[in-house]
């Protein structure tokens, strides 16, 4: 499990299906900075982790601030799902 930090908007969120650094990774939440104030593109702080991470993430088995943080642009994403199903998301 990770944080990812986007810098624009893919279209992504929760539950959403993302490539990122050779890896298929799922978004288990996601906020959104800076819309209003802040740097000139939207960011999204993203916690993502592998499909098997998802009952660690809903049982907070993890400290927030000990997750490794990464940073990228949106174009260098590949989206495989926008968005997960509302029954699971």
């Amino acid at each position: 499990m990770r944080k990812l930090i986007v810098r624009g908007d893919p279209g992504i969120r929760k539950g959403a299906v993302i490539e990122y650094d050779g890896e298929e990774y799922v978004c288990f939440g996601i906020s959104r900075q800076g819309e209003f104030h802040g740097p000139d593109r939207v960011q999204l702080w993203c916690t993502i982790g592998t499909a098997d991470e998802r009952e660690a993430f809903e049982r907070r088995e993890f400290v927030p601030m000990r997750l490794r943080t990464d940073s990228v642009d949106a174009e260098d994403l590949t989206v495989r799902k926008a968005k997960g199903d509302p029954a699971t998301a």
